[in-house]
């Protein structure tokens, strides 16, 4: 049997070693594909368990959290839809990527749609394997705050960065267009009401720079800023958050953004 993974010439194992531990779970009947991938990545330091099919698969998620989890979608019994349908039930927020050596459009199609995050078709390039991986493994993502209210600013930043996040705040639009400039900030949160340039105009300013600039906005004044605010939403803003803040419904958005900036950006290292 030939084996399902490719390794650019010029880059050795050894060259692509990962940055942090991950844990990984590699679920294929192919067990020549299985152990190469098992071999490559426990040389890359990393903890990795095998599943030869999908009920030992789940019986594994029960039992620990992966970081990631490699699937093949064609296996006896249980195929890797109906697998990833059931650890998704387990555990919602696991990432899964989709694995096949054979045309079959109609299980990807389905796969994508009980949320694995993408499909790569075999031989699957190590490289993308150890791309997903350290994708998964970075911490923390940059978040910006535009506010001239300085308390504000203040007790955003001390929730947010006990959240393991990076913090930056301006106190005006001409800022943050300038920090923006030189930074790709994940998300970026805007008050509505500023003087000289209100919210709606920075963020409109932010999208000349950075088109796909995630951005909520925030007021205390929800009736006198609603204009402002509709013609925010009708730009693409992804929301508006009132103040006093609900932090959990604060730490929601920021992990709904994120999580849909990450899934994004996978599918589209898997259509490379």
């Amino acid at each position: 049997m030939n084996n399902q993974l490719s390794l650019c010439p010029c880059q050795s194992k050894r060259g692509l070693r990962l940055k942090n531990k991950a844990n990984i779970l590699i679920v294929d009947d192919d067990i020549e594909m299985a152990e190469t991938l098992f071999d490559i990545l426990t040389e890359l330091g990393h903890h990795v368990e095998i599943a030869n099919d999908g009920f030992k698969a789940i019986q594994k998620v029960k039992a620990q959290t992966f970081d990631v989890i490699l699937m093949d979608i064609k296996m006896p019994a249980m195929n890797g839809v109906e697998t990833c349908k059931e650890i998704k039930r387990i555990q919602p927020k696991a990432v899964v990527m989709m694995m096949t050596a054979y045309s079959v459009e109609d299980l990807v199609a389905e796969a994508l749609k009980e949320g694995a995050y993408g499909v790569w078709y075999k031989p699957v390039e190590i490289e993308k394997v150890i791309e997903l991986i350290e994708l998964f493994q970075e911490k923390g993502a940059l978040l910006l705050i535009v506010d001239d209210d300085l308390s504000t600013c203040e007790t955003l930043t001390d929730i947010l960065k006990e959240k393991g996040y990076s913090i930056a705040h301006v106190s005006s639009g001409k800022e943050a267009i300038q920090i923006v400039k030189e930074k790709d900030f994940d998300i970026v949160f805007i008050d509505v009401k500023m003087p000289v340039m209100n919210g709606l105009e920075t963020y409109l300013a932010l999208r000349k720079i950075r088109p796909n600039i995630k951005v909520v906005m925030m007021t205390a004044y929800r009736q006198e800023v609603q204009n402002l605010v509709e013609e925010a939403i009708r730009h693409d803003v992804y929301t508006c958050i009132y103040k006093p803040f609900d932090i959990k419904k604060l730490l929601k958005i920021i992990e709904g953004i994120l999580a849909s900036k990450t899934k994004a950006e996978i599918q589209q290292m898997a259509a490379d």
